[in-house]
């Protein structure tokens, strides 16, 4: 039963690391890796030395943390909301329906959002004139970009987001609430001294394994949303390395800026499971 998880993450996840020594070459296709002249750190040099670097690292880091603070913690409370529901047929209803966004494609979402907060028809901008306002060109506004992505993120994925953590609460001992409510403890005193400790070493996990993916802002949902009056904000490391590779066939000097941000997630998870470690915490490895 192994085997095909195995060949997956073999083929697609461990082979294609040997591609990264075209970062220090100067990739030539028809040459080949092994004919490729090396330049070293050149490639480093060259995006470091851009002035479009920190433009690209203040953005990423930005909708990085935005998503950290707004998005992480909100499958855990929603989890915790859905395990007080008493109502079987009710909490596995909710659970259905919240599940739902996460099976929608990117493409379907941005449709959405740009049917909804157009300027022509939209119904967003339709209820704002309706009661009297002026209509917002959300989708060219630099100021709403950063809010409507993390938004978007916030509705496909937060029920999916749950069910880790309803998983780890259904293991929760019930001894111990009887044990509680015999003591006194009312609802809000069994969150914060049973469920959400039976819990902090789940938390502490996703949130490392986060923190590896902390510059992964999601190529396909930026790219759909990217235009020219938002590109200001929008313009991110992914969005950069497909424009640098894929349209510029810049192959080293963009393998070279993906390097860059695989080194800075390897930094942050090592150092976080240092610190959950540290704490008392299991951590990743």
């Amino acid at each position: 039963m192994l085997i095909p998880g195995l060949l997956f993450f073999i083929f697609f996840k461990y082979l294609p690391m040997l591609g990264v020594v075209i970062a220090f070459q100067d990739y030539q296709p028809f040459a080949g890796i092994l004919k490729s002249h090396w330049v070293g750190l050149q490639h480093f040099q060259r995006f470091f030395t851009n002035p479009d670097f920190w433009k690209l690292f203040r953005n990423t880091l930005v909708l990085a943390v935005y998503n950290l603070l707004f998005f992480f913690p909100l499958p855990i409370i929603l989890a915790l909301m859905l395990n007080e529901v008493r109502k079987e047929f009710f909490k596995r209803f909710v659970q259905t329906i919240i599940y739902i966004p996460h099976f929608i494609s990117w493409v379907v979402v941005a449709g959405l959002t740009y049917t909804l907060f157009t300027t022509e028809g939209g119904i967003v901008n339709e209820a704002l004139a309706y009661m009297g306002g002026d209509k917002i060109n959300f989708l060219l506004s630099k100021d709403w970009f950063r809010s409507m992505i993390t938004s978007q993120v916030i509705w496909k994925e937060t029920g999916w987001g749950t069910i880790i953590f309803l998983a780890a609460l259904s293991g929760v001992d019930q001894q111990l609430y009887e044990a509680a409510r015999m003591d006194g403890a009312n609802r809000w005193h069994q969150l914060w001294h049973i469920t959400l400790p039976a819990i902090q070493t789940t938390i502490v996990l996703l949130l490392i394994l986060r923190l590896g993916s902390f510059l992964d802002t999601g190529f396909e949902q930026i790219f759909l949303m990217l235009n020219s009056g938002n590109r200001e904000v929008a313009e991110v490391f992914d969005t950069y390395v497909y424009t640098s590779g894929l349209v510029n066939a810049q192959f080293s000097y963009s393998t070279a800026v993906g390097l860059f941000k695989s080194l800075v997630s390897l930094i942050l998870v090592v150092s976080a499971n240092a610190m959950a470690k540290k704490y008392g915490e299991e951590g990743v490895y």
